[in-house]
């Protein structure tokens, strides 16, 4: 599990490289748009599918995957596609899931 976990840490932080990259226009606008819409994406989705069987929360395991699905599926489709905001819709409820599996910590009174 520990290994999933720093896999899923190494390809997050791939992930912010390619985002930064597609940002502040490190290469060609080619592959900037090839890091920024597509490679993102598609590691995005991947890590989601690492976290998926982590999820203390049962219930969030198939939304996640779900997640997952529609990151990598929209960045496979064409940029031009009227489908081409399923990947951010993937990406934002894998960012919600994410952030609502979060354990609470009781409050001591």
């Amino acid at each position: 599990m520990k290994n999933k976990q720093t896999l899923q840490a190494i390809i997050s932080l791939v992930a912010l490289v390619c985002l930064l990259a597609g940002w502040f226009n490190f290469f060609s606008p080619e592959i900037n748009e090839f890091l920024y819409q597509k490679i993102f994406f598609i590691l995005i989705g991947i890590s989601f599918i690492l976290m998926a069987p982590t999820l203390s929360n049962r219930n969030f395991i198939y939304p996640m995957y779900l997640s997952a699905a529609l990151c990598i599926i929209g960045a496979l489709i064409p940029t031009d596609s009227r489908f081409d905001a399923m990947k951010t819709i993937g990406l934002l409820a894998g960012v919600v899931i994410s952030i609502f599996n979060r354990p609470r910590i009781p409050r001591q009174q």
